[in-house]
């Protein structure tokens, strides 16, 4: 990790310390000067208040390192590694920095002594703080008959520390954010999991898979969690091991650790904090599955407190008045609960987790001041539940904890996202059972109706019977369509040709060469020095990079240099060969197509093989370069796959009024997986879906993305629903969508009540059909209500979006992903709304649509639907019934969408890339006409015979057909008289033939 330690914030706070020696003597016990004084390092408690100090100066800590302040020097004694560091701080003069000889500073420290005896004869120092060392025994001995007093500063620091300028409050805020969202998003989700699903897991180990989440560097921006542009993961660290407690035992000091119980599904409390660049937030809830009464009323106490202690915590009250109004509180509002109350209610929070010399309790006399911040801690310990049946609910705990900011306009909660109202934090899992049941039958249902559906199809269509005149209506209406469908293709061979007139060659374009950096260490003082003693290879996982011993030296290779590899037993010894990427390779495909290098004739690795008898060792090594592997490219692939994921601006909530509402709607894709009804809200500028889960499941739709806004009436449908098609693909929950459906299902399920004393006389006709007329009026209902909801949208997006409704009497069935559905034409799309994934092909984007597989004998055909983007794949729907195909003819020629077809599936990648190398080329040649071309040779066919007696396709005519037609071709040669009476009989056997008869022979 690169060390940068700030020039200007290090002047500002040195000079508030001296600052501080003469303006809080008192605090400082009379110091003269102060000296940070940090040993040799092996303390894992970070919050020593020597080395909150020193944090706090530098944003680092330095070991073996003495730091002495007076009113005029500031002077640093430290070995030579760590004096490069601080050499930026000399610019100006004022910080001096001796080099500490390794053979021992025993003269330097005499003389550091003799500059603090030149300030005064009291040395500030924190007592408390014990270390060890060669440069505390130096220091130690100088001092002994130095006729210097050590005093305690740690009051004095305390105070100091306690007003935050901007950049600290905005590492708080951060580590703030960063620890309502481990809470929210990971925590509540693998609770609520657990305890659905009864799965056995300890607290401890549910503590780990937390900890262990800092790690994914994915999370924040898969939840959508801001937290500014120069956010850096590995600056974010966790305060302590986040604390998971139920069953009946509850501890809520902050010391509190998670036991080796199993969570239990009664009361659960977790608290949690990060800290970000040393800076600690903290925050913790308390959730409750099926609570008592009284359980919600002491919540609802608690909750109430909350607001009481923020409205008492001001600038200059002091923080006992803060402890006694809280006491107070609880007196007037459930005395019982008094006993229970925690004895401290927080404290001061900052680079020092929890500053010990100010707390909110009823002794601390310290007043309040602008800019501080602190850890609201409320809780009830160990409160008695009588009503409940599971022991482990006999004695339960709650707190509320957050993290604030104190200014003189009020208070700041800086963890206000996490849940507080007692609706957001309870959660009721008995009639699960009955709701899944009721979901399974209601797609049983669904599935029946279907089938009927497509049967009541098919017979139609087998039944129906065309009589002669309605076959030469059909041919006048065929004759109709070819001809609009030549003025389209003619239009759009034009339309071609102008828009790609001024370019030559691909329509990308070169694409630009992307070249790939990858640095695993900026300086060679970085390399993990715990990895490289015995000189064997190794793989760092935090810098994404391989270790490989060459001559002698450790050699860094990123993960991303790293091609392939593979392990080999050999006898005692095991060889390991690593391929590396290098200029020149082969790629199999285009995902493997090789790296582009700035300098390809560099020298590089090609591929080093090493053996070793360590047979362990270097299964380890290598199985670790796999999983490093593995997890770079699927970082890499997630990267990717969100790269069109655009940030949405913030949505504008209504303030004057209430949002309009609609109520008790599900939604898909769900923000948690689970299939709950919330709430659609109108904003000012967009719409947003709350869950009643939990509050911070939101999903924000804003109109300015909505690319086509839906109604689907309940008609043939067992759900209504208002649909959302976006210009830009949104994130819920972790995965991206372009489309969002707001929905109610049509109908309840219906069930027979056997024995019913209106049964008995009126044998059930009349309930079944009180039912059925109760089914029609709720679909009408909820097409009424869904439809003006919409209309609404629409009103308040001021007609940008406008409501689009399918019709269902246009549509026909096909296979546009794996399952057969039913695709309806709206009037600016061809959608697929009740079925996931939907459908949603905007018509306006449509080059021309070819009919595939369009042949005598086959039951069904395809439709390929081509963009004017032709960089975008092409849409098949499949299997559509061959009966449909005059309807989809129909159809596409009234959109005016031009349409070819051919017997066969044509490749179509194959295609587009023909079409994207040279634009101008393929139009110059005829456009799209090739697809057609079998339409021509029928139509020049048909102009050379035109006297002759054909069927409609002159290739399935038999052999008595072709005799007949050459028997009478003779007749008319020789006998020109008899020509009219020859034109009865050619008239009687066309009509036979399109009735389908077999032709009568003259006699």
């Amino acid at each position: 990790m690169e060390v940068k330690i700030s020039e200007t914030a290090f002047n500002t706070r040195v000079e508030k310390l001296q600052g501080a020696l003469s303006t809080h003597k008192d605090a400082f016990g009379g110091a003269d000067s102060v000296l940070l004084l940090i040993g040799k390092g092996g303390d894992d408690n970070p919050y020593i208040k020597t080395a909150v100090a020193q944090n706090w100066l530098l944003g680092y800590e330095f070991f073996s390192t003495a730091l002495l302040v007076t009113p005029k020097r500031v002077i640093f004694v430290t070995n030579s590694s760590k004096a490069v560091h601080l050499e930026g701080l000399k610019k100006d003069g004022k910080v001096e920095v001796w080099v500490r000889p390794k053979e021992g500073g025993k003269d330097l420290m005499e003389k550091l002594v003799k500059v603090a005896k030149e300030a005064g004869d009291k040395l500030g120092v924190v007592l408390k703080d014990k270390f060890r060392g060669p440069i505390v025994d130096e220091l130690e001995a100088a001092l002994k008959d130095s006729g210097i007093e050590k005093v305690d500063i740690e009051v004095g620091l305390s105070h100091l520390l306690e007003t935050k300028d901007d950049d600290e409050i905005k590492s708080i805020r951060v580590a703030s954010r960063a620890s309502t969202a481990y809470l929210t998003r990971f925590f509540t989700d693998q609770m609520l999991g657990i305890v659905d699903e009864e799965r056995r897991l300890s607290h401890s180990k549910f503590s780990e898979q937390i900890e262990n989440k800092l790690q994914d560097e994915g999370f924040f921006a898969q939840n959508q969690v801001k937290l500014g542009s120069d956010f850096h993961q590995t600056n974010l660290e966790w305060c302590y091991m986040p604390i998971i407690q139920s069953g009946g035992k509850y501890d809520l000091r902050p010391s509190a650790v998670s036991d080796e119980a199993n969570l239990h599904g009664g009361t659960i409390v977790c608290t949690l904090g990060t800290r970000y660049k040393g800076y600690c937030s903290n925050v913790g809830r308390t959730f409750m599955i099926n609570p008592t009464k009284a359980q919600e009323q002491n919540y609802e106490v608690l909750v109430g407190l909350r607001e009481k202690v923020f409205d008492s915590i001001k600038v200059g009250v002091k923080a006992c008045d803060v402890y006694n109004a809280a006491v107070s509180y609880i007196k007037s509002k459930a005395p019982k609960l008094e006993a229970h109350l925690l004895k401290t209610i927080g404290w001061s929070i900052g680079i020092d987790f929890r500053d010990a010399k100010f707390l909110l309790n009823a002794k601390c006399q310290r007043e309040i001041v602008d800019g501080s911040t602190f850890d609201v801690s409320l809780g009830f310990q160990n409160l008695s539940n009588s009503a409940a049946t599971d022991p482990k609910n006999k004695t339960y705990s709650l707190a509320l904890v957050d993290t604030i900011r104190v200014t003189r306009a009020g208070v700041a909660v800086l963890t206000d996202a996490a849940p507080v109202a007692l609706s957001e934090v309870t959660y009721f899992f008995e009639d699960d059972d009955e709701d899944a049941e009721k979901e399974k039958k209601k797609k049983e249902q669904a599935k029946k109706e279907k089938k009927q559906q497509q049967a009541a199809a098919t017979l139609s269509s087998i039944t129906r019977t065309k009589m002669r005149h309605e076959a030469r209506a059909e041919d006048n209406n065929d004759q109709k369509r070819k001809d609009d469908q030549k003025a389209l293709h003619e239009k759009l061979n034009k339309a071609g040709l102008e828009r790609f007139k001024n370019t030559e060659g691909a329509l990308n374009g070169e694409e630009k060469v992307v070249i790939k950096k990858f640095e695993s260490y900026k300086r060679d003082t970085q390399l993990p020095q715990n990895l490289l003693k015995d000189l064997r290879v190794h793989v760092d996982t935090r810098s994404q990079s391989i270790i490989l011993p060459i001559n002698g030296r450790p050699v860094p290779f990123h993960i991303n240099t790293y091609k392939s590899g593979s392990k080999t037993d050999e006898g005692d010894y095991v060889y390991i060969r690593l391929n590396l990427s290098s200029p020149g390779q082969i790629a199999g495909s285009k995902k493997d197509a090789p790296q582009v290098f700035e300098d390809p004739d560099a020298q590089f690795l090609r591929s080093i093989t090493f053996r070793s008898r360590h047979v362990e060792h270097m299964n380890d090594v290598f199985k670790q370069i796999q999983d490093l592997k593995k997890a770079s490219t699927k970082k890499e692939a997630e990267k990717k796959e969100m790269e069109d994921v655009v940030a949405q601006d913030s949505l504008v909530e209504v303030r004057a009024r209430r949002p309009l509402k609609l109520d008790a709607v599900f939604v898909r894709p769900a923000p948690d997986g689970k299939r709950v009804a919330g709430t659609l809200e109108i904003h000012q500028n967009g719409l947003r879906y709350v869950s009643p889960i939990r509050s911070d499941h939101k999903i924000d739709v804003l109109f300015d993305n909505i690319k086509h806004l839906f109604f689907q009436p309940t008609e043939g449908e067992l759900i209504v629903c208002i649909h959302a098609h976006l210009k830009n693909p949104i994130l819920i929950g972790k995965k991206k969508t372009w489309d969002v459906q707001f929905y109610r299902e049509a109908s309840d399920m219906a069930f027979d009540e056997t024995g019913n004393r209106k049964r008995k006389y009126r044998y059930g006709d009349e309930d079944e059909l009180e039912a059925e007329q109760e089914e029609r009026r709720r679909r009408l209902q909820l097409d009424k209500e869904f439809k003006a909801f919409s209309e609404k949208i629409s009103e308040a997006s001021d007609r940008k979006v406008d409501v689009d409704t399918p019709f269902r009497e246009l549509g026909f069935h096909g296979v546009p992903f794996r399952s057969n559905v039913l695709l309806q034409p709206s009037a600016d799309c061809l959608v697929q709304l009740i079925d996931t994934p939907f459908s949603v092909i905007t018509l306006g984007e449509i080059e021309l649509a070819h009919l595939e597989r369009v042949q005598f004998g086959l039951k069904n055909f395809d439709l390929v639907f081509v963009y004017k983007d032709f960089n975008k794949p092409v849409t098949h729907i499949n299997s559509i019934p061959v009966d449909q195909l005059d309807a989809v003819k129909d159809w596409l020629n009234e959109v005016e969408i031009p349409y070819s077809e051919g017997p066969v599936n044509l490749n179509w990648g194959s295609i587009m890339k023909t079409v994207v190398a040279d634009p101008q080329e393929f139009f110059t040649s005829g456009g799209w006409s090739f697809l057609d071309l079998e339409s021509d040779d029928e139509d020049q066919e048909e102009e050379e015979s035109e006297f002759e007696v054909s069927d409609d396709e002159p290739e399935d005519e038999d052999e008595d057909s072709e005799e007949f037609a050459s028997e009478d071709d003779s007749e008319g040669d020789f006998d020109s008289e008899e020509e009219s009476g020859e034109d009865w009989d050619e008239l009687e056997k066309q009509a036979a033939a399109e009735d389908g008869e077999p032709p009568r022979k003259k006699r």
